[in-house]
C-alpha cells in the first residue's frame, strides 16, 4: 500500500494510492463507515496503519475501484506529515564495493545526527540556500518511518515496528561542517534541509532491501548510485541501534545514509531516486 498527503481546501489529508489516482481517507471513511484517522501522522499514532492495510489488501482495493479518485497529475502533494518527534540521520554508511565491508572494524558505530522538524519540507517545496553558507549539498537516502513505539528491540524485531519506507533528501552546509567536525549538527539543521515523500510505501511492496538502488540526482542526471547491499549498517540494524538509546515513536524518521552528495546552486533541482519508488524532487533557490 502507498500512502501520501495531499492539500485539499486548506487542509492536508492522507490519501491512498490506487490505479487511477489518490483517494483521501476521509472519502474512504464515508464510503465504508470506517473511522481511520485522516492525517497520516495521527494514523500512525493511533496504530491504525496495520488495520487499514489489512482492509485494503483484503478487498478494500477492489471496493475503491469504482470510486472517483483525484488524478495523480492534479493532486497537490504535501509533506507526508509536519511534526515528527525525531528526524535521525547517519553518515558515511556506504562502501563502493561489497568486498570493502569485510574490512570494516567490528567496533565501529554509526555517525549520528538529529534534524529539527523546522527543517522539514515536502515534494516540490524549495530548498532555500542560507546566506551564511556558500556550499550546500543534497544527499539522497532511504527514509525509515517508525510505525509503533519501541525500545531496545533486536534487529530481527525491527520490521515489526516500521510503518514503511520513503525517499528522503538530506541537505548539509558543507563549508560550515568543514570548519569543525563538531559542527555536523549545525550544518544539518537549517530550514528546508530535510525533504521526504512523496509516498510512504509499506514493506510488503518494497521487496528485498539489499536489492534497492539509491541514487542522488541533480537536474535529471544521476550523480551517485549505490545499493543497500553495500551499506555498512543495514536498515534494521539502524532501527535497533537507535532503539537501544531512546524510545522510538510513531512517525519518527531515520535516514540511512547516502551514496553521495550533489552540490546545489540556485535554480537546480535535487532528486532522490530509489528503485521501485516515485522520485522525490525539490527545486533550489537562493
Amino acid at each position: 500500500m502507498k500512502l501520501t498527503t495531499i492539500q485539499i481546501g486548506g487542509s492536508e489529508l492522507a490519501a491512498v494510492a490506487v490505479g487511477t489516482g489518490l483517494i483521501p481517507l476521509d472519502t474512504v471513511n464515508r464510503l465504508t463507515g470506517s473511522n481511520w484517522a485522516v492525517e497520516l501522522l495521527e494514523l500512525l499514532k493511533r496504530d491504525q496503519l496495520a488495520g487499514l492495510q489489512a482492509w485494503f489488501d483484503g478487498g478494500g482495493k477492489e471496493q475503491l475501484a469504482g470510486v472517483e479518485a483525484i488524478p495523480y497529475a492534479e493532486a497537490v502533494i504535501a509533506p507526508l506529515y509536519r511534526n515528527p518527534r525525531k528526524i535521525w540521520g547517519i553518515g558515511m554508511n556506504y562502501v563502493e564495493k561489497a568486498v570493502e565491508l569485510a574490512s570494516t572494524p567490528p567496533d565501529m558505530e554509526p555517525i549520528c545526527f538529529l534534524k529539527p522538524d523546522t527543517s522539514l519540507i515536502g515534494p516540490g517545496d524549495a530548498i532555500v540556500l542560507p546566506a551564511i553558507s556558500e556550499r550546500v549539498t543534497a544527499e539522497a537516502e532511504i527514509g525509515i518511518i517508525i510505525g509503533k513505539t519501541c525500545k531496545e528491540i533486536s534487529e530481527a524485531e525491527a520490521p515489526l515496528y516500521v510503518a514503511g519506507l520513503t525517499p528522503t533528501l538530506d541537505m548539509t552546509a558543507q563549508d560550515i561542517h568543514a570548519k569543525n567536525p563538531r559542527f555536523l549538527g549545525r550544518s544539518k539543521c537549517f530550514d528546508t534541509f530535510f525533504s521526504f515523500g512523496p509516498y510512504l510505501v509499506t514493506l510488503d511492496e518494497v521487496g528485498p532491501l539489499d536489492a534497492l538502488v539509491v541514487e542522488t540526482g541533480l537536474n535529471g542526471e544521476v550523480t551517485h548510485r549505490n545499493t543497500v547491499a553495500n551499506m555498512i549498517y543495514r536498515p534494521w540494524y539502524i532501527v535497533s541501534y537507535f532503539s537501544q538509546m531512546m524510545t522510538l515513536l510513531p512517525g519518527d524518521i531515520i535516514m540511512t545514509g547516502t551514496p553521495g552528495s550533489a552540490l546545489l546552486r540556485d535554480g537546480d533541482v535535487a532528486e532522490c531516486r530509489i528503485s521501485g519508488f516515485d522520485t522525490l524532487l525539490n527545486p533550489v533557490k537562493q
